[in-house]
């Protein structure tokens, strides 16, 4: 957010990178780098910065001094690094600062709306040749319920998810650990800042074959959506315009072909009731 202030500052000012670069004792490249978030920020060079663009504004001045302290503190996440990668860092601060996260899962029940029961067994599905120790795992499922408050700040985040069927009928961990999940998505799904939809097993085939994915975006003009593809060991970042229009379109065409939002509640209580009988 601070890279993207920085950048429009410095365009309306009319000055080029390597200029501004020059004023803080950096180059082009390093200019780039503050204004796409890839580097620290020193609030020295952000002062700088300001002068070079003549912001006259103390209040706003003020308000990027303050962003500037603000990036450099560690997110609450970072005490988990000895568990996860920095990929996944990456996305939870991007995923703490969205205001619209999109997902599509066609496997797991999304991470923002499991028990801690479910996230257990996920977990444990990862790590079959040498099962993580219990103290680990409870870290792990920790910071997976301390993600979920995004949904419950005080300005909370909408969530808007699309899910296979099949989600609802895999017995992740057991019966009785998928039944309380599904009576939890119940209660989830009436929240008015979430949206879930599901595809049933009727409409057949549909698109986004390639996968999960998932589609930021935020409450901030300068800052372009961000699609989060997550593989085995790494993850891929996409926030260029034609990849981005790639995947609006296809999470479009996944709502479109998902049974309607007033239909949550019957798949649901139909998953929980074959999964009583069966």
């Amino acid at each position: 957010m601070l890279g993207a202030h920085l950048r429009r500052l410095r365009e309306d000012a009319g000055i080029s990178r390597t200029d501004a670069g020059w004023a803080i004792r950096g180059s082009e490249s390093k200019i780039s780098r503050l204004e796409l978030g890839r580097v620290g920020f020193k609030v020295r060079d952000v002062e700088d910065l300001l002068a070079l663009y003549k912001l006259e504004d103390d209040v706003e001045r003020d308000r990027l001094l303050t962003l500037a302290r603000e990036a450099n503190n560690p997110g609450w996440w970072q005490r988990y690094d000895d568990l996860t990668p920095n990929w996944v860092h990456t996305y939870i601060g991007l995923e703490m600062a969205a205001d619209l996260i999109r997902t599509f899962e066609l496997q797991f029940i999304p991470g923002l709306l499991q028990t801690p029961e479910y996230a257990r067994a996920v977990i444990s599905l990862g790590r079959l040749e040498e099962p993580l120790p219990r103290a680990e795992q409870d870290r792990l499922i920790a910071l997976r319920m301390r993600r979920q408050e995004v949904l419950t700040q005080q300005r909370p985040a909408r969530l808007w998810a699309v899910i296979d069927e099949a989600v609802l009928r895999r017995p992740i961990g057991s019966k009785a650990i998928l039944r309380n999940q599904l009576e939890f998505l119940l209660d989830q799904s009436r929240r008015h800042n979430v949206t879930l939809q599901i595809i049933p097993f009727s409409k057949g085939g549909y698109t986004a074959t390639g996968g999960a994915f998932t589609l930021l975006r935020f409450n901030d003009a300068d800052l372009p959506d961000i699609v989060y593809i997550e593989h085995l060991t790494s993850a891929v970042y996409l926030d260029k315009r034609e990849d981005l229009d790639a995947y609006v379109v296809t999470m479009d065409a996944l709502s479109i072909a998902a049974a309607q939002p007033r239909d949550t509640d019957r798949l649901l209580r139909a998953a929980i009731e074959a999964l009583d009988s069966a």
